[in-house]
């Protein structure tokens, strides 16, 4: 299981570089949309006829909204530290202006899509309540082994698409070269920030670090924590791994106006991983579109680290 998510990661990664064409890249989106959402649908059915995860759910909640905001506390923290002493984030943004480089090929972020959204939004988490339902009162028994399948299979095309993502993304990678190195120690922080709260958090809560570490190690990445940690341990603490790193999402979005006024780097700091696709939009509009650029920069590290994150975590804390 270990060795999985790294030959979906490194087949992904040489899909992109191939520089697909504009309708094979929308074919193959689609086609992760749809495992998405089959494996939201696949989570909500595992907790749902499980008794146990039903029984402990209010529980359950109680423990991830400690994890996620232990989870943001910390990286925040790190990253504010980050800045004082490391990386000025706002002569930074002076720098950038400065030498003109240009950010809006990389961040195309148009008044409808603040607007709308993605559907995403909405269908995720109406799959996740509709395979908790089904899961409950309808689904027979003697298909539960399909479960398993899709989970695998969803995994697979997950790590292949993270994949596949930095390789379409890759150019991004030059903008580190032309603002320095130094702009990787945001991403540090923020790492090194969710994994403190897991500790955190588990001794608060007095939670195994399989459950608080991996956990806020998800960085807002719930889809593919959640699965992994339901792969590795069982539907309970994959729960755990999907609830968090939704809550994370949740609560970085509600807070981003507390958020910019610690520091221009504190909602970058929230969102993590979650920066290159879903929180870019709102944390671009709070710290500006050239430090979106770090933003998005964060989020492509990110994204790319938390597939190789959960397997190690998950053989330490075995």
């Amino acid at each position: 299981m270990i060795f999985m998510p790294f030959i979906c990661l490194g087949i992904g990664l040489l899909l992109g570089l191939r520089h697909l064409s504009e309708r094979l890249l929308n074919i193959i989106d689609k086609v992760i949309n749809v495992a998405l959402v089959l494996l939201m649908l696949t989570i909500g059915l595992n907790i749902g006829i499980n008794d146990s995860v039903m029984l402990n759910l209010h529980s359950i909640g109680f423990n991830c909204l400690i994890i996620a905001l232990c989870a943001i506390f910390f990286s925040v923290l790190f990253t504010v530290i980050v800045e004082k002493t490391l990386l000025p984030l706002e002569k930074l943004r002076d720098r950038i202006c400065a030498e003109n480089i240009s950010v809006s090929d990389e961040i195309n972020i148009s008044d409808e899509e603040v607007k709308s959204g993605s559907p995403l939004i909405w269908i995720m988490p109406a799959s996740i309540v509709s395979g908790v339902i089904i899961g409950y009162f309808l689904f027979p028994d003697n298909l539960l082994y399909v479960l398993d399948y899709l989970l695998i299979g969803s995994l697979i095309i997950l790590y292949m698409s993270v994949g596949l993502s930095l390789g379409s993304n890759i150019n991004v990678f030059r903008y580190i070269k032309i603002l320095g190195f130094r702009v990787v120690y945001i991403s540090i922080a923020i790492l090194l920030g969710s994994i403190t709260g897991g500790v955190v958090s588990g001794i608060i809560l007095k939670l195994p670090p399989h459950i608080s570490i991996v956990s806020a190690s998800g960085m807002s990445y719930y889809s593919l924590t959640g699965a992994y940690m339901t792969q590795v341990y069982g539907i309970e603490t994959g729960t755990y791994g999907f609830i968090v790193n939704v809550m994370r999402e949740f609560f970085t979005v509600l807070l981003l106006p507390l958020l910019i006024k610690i520091s221009t780097g504190s909602p970058i700091a929230g969102g993590a991983a979650g920066n290159m696709d879903t929180m870019l939009v709102p944390v671009t509009k709070f710290v500006g579109v050239e430090i979106g650029l770090v933003t998005l920069i964060t989020g492509v590290i990110l994204t790319f680290t938390v597939p190789f994150m959960l397997p190690i975590l998950c053989e330490i804390f075995a």
